[in-house]
């Protein structure tokens, strides 16, 4: 009887999406023992799913709305740096449950070539986990684990190309035309030299170009990011379905979201930038229907680090949905220029963008993550206040590495250009908050201001519309680590310098008052604790900016089923007044527990205020 409803459940979601799935899979590829073959192997993938998984999956289909809630808080890191191996994880948990997460982004684990990874993006074989970090036994055990926890596991899946130690890229490389026609193979420098006409370099300085040229092949093959990964060919139908069993398969390793790595550059077409073409969202909305017949409880995130003109259409429509989260990155790099600056015109600009978008849109929301800052803001809106992109890059980059701006900030340039002057940024929330130089100097009061401004800028990122998430270490200010110059195969890649071991000795200060690792950790403590207790921090919430008549204090208000809640943030080191005038009824301020009147506002250096209406 189990077994009739079980098969009735999954004929009913496939029924429900076939016809769609169907065509757009004709449109792209029109080929239908392809289709069926796909069909085929979905069926099979449901029923090798675990009992408990579609449990969860059937009780995810009944409260869809289940990860916009005001618990979610994610954080990300990698396996080895945070806790030697997956087992390690495992004995970590509880670690993890005190920083209030219920979401872990595990960072690439699947097989990678020693020294030609990009940090574990060169996957060589996506069935298997890196033998230093564990098996996939050890992956089902980690998710098993987390689930009792309540705790979600995220992934990466990079579908965009295959390390050149793949098993495809092997037999590419003997000359088999069936696995070369996965990848763009050319026999000459032509058709390369058309493509480099309109498609942009990702990493001009480290990787210049778009083809790599394989001497003892004499043929040249397209790698958007470096030599060593190698673009797949989605235009072969057999590349869609081979990523699609390997996504169906990971999915049922007990991975709830997946992280779908550079999905603008899916599709390679001549005579276009090879970014956000159309065929990119029938892939991912294939990608969304296939996961909703067979796991419906994953969730897809997307990696589009573009501007908010690119990165909504990865949303879908209502009717027919594309990823379910994406990432909020120009308001990550607008922040660090709103430090910078003390002004938060831009900053309040972009955030007025993103709460006027429709409410099921949900975006994860950070200050730091594994790679660099690229300073990717709205300079039509800054150069009609007089500041010139190039200039501005400049003085962003000087200071964050200390130089410039009476600066407290510490950190290293990735992918310096000295032709263009572009460059990105690397450090520690922590460092760029000035953590590390107070360390340094012993300087007590400026390891006070340090503390404030990291402890700001996370109440602030809580405050946004959508889900947050900490980089491991972040909870505990850590700060960068530049060890990584000592390993050779990491000394290039200046990226390394915020991406250091966790430190659990200095996590064992958490319950000290007295040190950095307790102050920031119990102050955002406090930060989660409020955070899931108020309803209006659900995601779906309506978010608005208003005036405060003050270039350096940002305000933030949320509402939702009648509660309101405001949040005003001070970016400046200086006292200042909000001159706000919100006169609905009486609030108290959430952290202090007293009366305050959102009435002009005095807020202290790097202060902010969480004020709830009574």
């Amino acid at each position: 009887m189990k077994e009739n409803a079980a098969k009735k459940t999954y004929q009913k979601r496939f029924e429900r999406h076939f016809e769609e799935l169907r065509w757009l899979y004709m449109e792209l590829f029109d080929n239908s023992s392809m289709f069926a073959e796909l069909c085929d192997k979905m069926e099979v993938f449901y029923q090798d799913r675990k009992k408990d998984l579609k449990t969860l999956d059937k009780k995810r289909e009944a409260h869809q709305d289940w990860y916009k809630q005001n618990d979610m808080l994610g954080m990300m890191f990698y396996i080895d740096n945070f806790a030697g191996n997956m087992k390690g994880v495992q004995s970590r948990l509880d670690y993890v449950e005190k920083c209030n997460v219920n979401y872990v982004h595990l960072m690439p684990f699947l097989e990678t070539p020693k020294g030609r990874s990009d940090g574990g993006y060169a996957v060589s074989d996506f069935r298997k986990v890196q033998e230093n970090l564990g098996s996939m036994e050890d992956l089902e055990d980690l998710t098993e684990a987390c689930h009792k926890k309540g705790i979600n596991v995220c992934m990466d899946f990079v579908m965009n190309h295959t390390s050149e130690d793949h098993e495809w890229a092997k037999k590419a490389r003997e000359g088999d035309g069936e696995y070369m026609s996965r990848y763009f193979f050319f026999e000459n420098s032509y058709i390369p030299s058309l493509y480099e006409q309109t498609v942009p370099q990702v990493f001009p300085t480290t990787a210049p170009g778009n083809f790599t040229y394989l001497p003892e092949q004499k043929h040249f093959v397209m790698t958007t990011f470096y030599p060593y990964q190698w673009d797949l060919n989605y235009k072969n139908p057999r590349v869609f379905n081979e990523m699609m069993y390997n996504f169906l398969f990971l999915a049922n390793k007990g991975i709830d979201i997946i992280r779908i790595d550079a999905v603008p550059y899916i599709w390679k077409e001549l005579n276009t930038p090879c970014r956000n073409l159309p065929q990119v969202h029938t892939i991912v909305r294939m990608m969304r229907m296939i996961s909703e017949i067979v796991c419906p409880g994953v969730l897809l995130l997307g990696e589009v680090v573009m501007e908010p003109e690119k990165v909504v259409p990865y949303f879908g429509t209502v009717e027919k949905p594309e990823c379910h989260m994406l990432y909020n990155v120009t308001t990550m790099a607008t922040t660090w220029h709103t430090v910078a600056t003390r002004d938060v015109r831009l900053l309040k600009k972009q955030l007025d963008i993103v709460n006027s978008l429709p409410k099921d849109y949900v975006f994860l929301n950070y200050l730091r993550c594994h790679d660099d800052i690229g300073w990717g803001l709205d300079y039509g809106a800054l150069k009609s206040e007089g500041i010139g992109e190039r200039s501005h890059k400049k003085y962003l980059n000087d200071y964050f590495q200390g130089y410039t701006g009476e600066s407290n900030s510490r950190g290293e340039l990735y992918n310096a250009d000295p032709v263009t002057g572009d460059a990105r940024f690397c450090g520690t929330t922590a460092s760029m908050c000035g953590v590390e130089k107070a360390g340094f100097e012993q300087d007590e009061a400026a390891m006070e201001k340090a503390v404030q401004m990291d402890v700001m800028l996370h109440a602030y990122m809580f405050m946004q519309s959508g889900i947050p998430v900490l980089y491991s270490g972040d909870e505990i200010g850590q700060v960068n680590d530049y060890t990584y110059k000592e390993d050779p195969d990491k000394a290039p890649d200046s990226r390394y310098i915020h991406r250091g071991a966790m430190n659990w000795e200095l996590a064992g200060n958490i319950s000290k008052k007295d040190t950095v690792e307790g102050k920031i950790f119990r102050r955002l403590e406090q930060l989660e604790q409020i955070r899931k207790k108020e309803k209006a921090f659900v995601s779906n919430a309506d978010t608005w900016t208003i005036d405060t008549w003050e270039s350096s204090v940002l305000c933030i208000a949320r509402c939702f089923e009648g509660e309101k809640i405001i949040g005003l943030f001070n970016f400046s080191e200086f006292d200042k007044t909000a001159w706000i005038n919100e006169t609905d009824g009486d609030y108290v301020e959430l952290i202090s527990g007293e009366e305050l009147k959102p009435i002009g506002v005095n807020i202290p250096a790097y202060g902010f205020y969480y004020l709830k209406r009574k």
